[in-house]
């Protein structure tokens, strides 16, 4: 996992929702999925992009497979946006459009 791949994961406003619903517990992929208008195909997507990132674990349990938050990976992230906290107050829309703009360029 490096960190261009967790910003590029965090880029995804469905993947950051779904990061968010697994702050709560664990959930199986069909319950990830049904709050979005997008196919199961397409979640799965989303999901493989934050699995690869390691922003979240995927583990099959009988015949479900669930996903769970892996917050650790997002360490590396904060310490580096921590560097800027140094300067001046990091404003989260600016970084976003950052983000954004670097992510084009690639």
């Amino acid at each position: 996992m490096s960190i261009d791949q967790v910003f590029a994961a965090l880029a995804d406003p469905t993947r950051r929702a779904i990061l968010a619903m697994l702050l709560e517990d664990d959930m199986a992929v069909t319950d990830v999925a049904e709050p979005f208008e997008m196919s199961l195909a397409a979640i799965s997507k989303h999901l493989g992009v934050l699995t690869s990132a390691g922003l979240i674990s995927q583990e099959k349990r009988g015949r479900v497979k669930w996903c769970k938050l892996e917050p650790d990976a997002l360490r590396d992230a904060s310490i580096w946006m921590q560097g800027f906290g140094q300067f001046e107050p990091v404003h989260l829309d600016a970084f976003e459009r950052f983000l954004e703009t670097e992510l084009r360029q690639k």
